[in-house]
């Protein structure tokens, strides 16, 4: 079967706010209309993809791994027609993606000071699949820490970056100055692994609301403070190294000049 891109990007709405109104607001359509969609959808894929209530909708099985895919499929297939685009407008585009709290402004300016008339976006990658953005073609060229998936990826290291530990403000440890590891044994651990689809909003709430502590990086702390949560510095936690990656064919001399910059700039800030 070919599958309709429109029905998957209703159906990609709904996922997301587990909500036929708001889905259908979102994508300026009437409610029957997006519900009849996603049926006819589940009818072509011969499986249920929603389990509806009269309070909630839940994805099945089937509909949690079509969002996964979906979370691919859509993202590159709107990159393409932007580079069509970007072709048949004679434009020049470069597209970054960078991890939270790491800032890859400086050499963007540093970049652009050379390249003047190249169109520069920026994407933000989520911690859990940092390197999706390179593989989806939504960027092509990422500023992220390791660890991720390295496979057909072109890495260059920039440098190494502290881990903090992130206290609710009236834990009995947050009026010390630094902490060691020994100091947070006991202490219950965010494990994020296990939730890898927590925002660092949902991560910060969870940890101001007293019953989680939590190791993030230095760059996280600065660019997400809040009067209710104390990061410290860990003396003996290892530290999370920095690096520039692209995927590993990627010729294109802009890619390669805005690599030689970047790479420059980021290990002098």
């Amino acid at each position: 079967m070919d599958l309709d891109l429109r029905k998957l990007r209703y159906f990609a709405s709904v996922a997301e706010h587990r909500h036929f109104g708001r889905a259908a607001e979102q994508l300026y359509i009437a409610q029957p209309v997006l519900s009849r969609q996603i049926k006819s959808l589940e009818r072509e894929l011969g499986c249920p993809l929603f389990v509806r209530t009269t309070r909630s909708v839940d994805l099945t099985a089937a509909g949690k791994q079509l969002y996964e895919e979906a979370q691919q499929i859509l993202p590159s297939i709107a990159a393409a027609v932007r580079r069509v685009h970007d072709v048949d407008e004679g434009v020049q585009r470069l597209a970054v993606a960078f991890s939270p709290g790491l800032h890859v402004s400086d050499a963007i300016r540093a970049f652009t000071s050379h390249h003047p008339d190249v169109e520069i976006d920026v994407v933000p990658a989520r911690w859990w699949e940092q390197d999706r953005p390179l593989r989806d073609g939504r960027a092509q060229v990422g500023y992220l820490r390791r660890p991720f998936d390295e496979t057909g990826l072109r890495i260059v290291p920039i440098g190494h970056e502290p881990r903090v530990a992130c206290i609710p403000a009236a834990h009995p440890l947050a009026s010390r100055q630094e902490l060691t590891s020994a100091d947070l044994d006991g202490e219950r651990m965010l494990d994020t692994p296990q939730r890898r689809t927590l925002t660092l909003e949902e991560k910060f709430e969870l940890i101001a609301s007293g019953r989680n502590i939590a190791l993030i990086p230095l760059g996280v702390a600065r660019s997400y403070s809040r009067p209710d949560l104390v990061h410290l510095p860990v003396t003996d936690a290892p530290g999370i190294e920095t690096c520039l990656a692209v995927v590993a064919d990627r010729p294109e001399k802009l890619l390669r000049d805005f690599l030689e910059i970047a790479t420059a700039t980021l290990r002098r800030a």
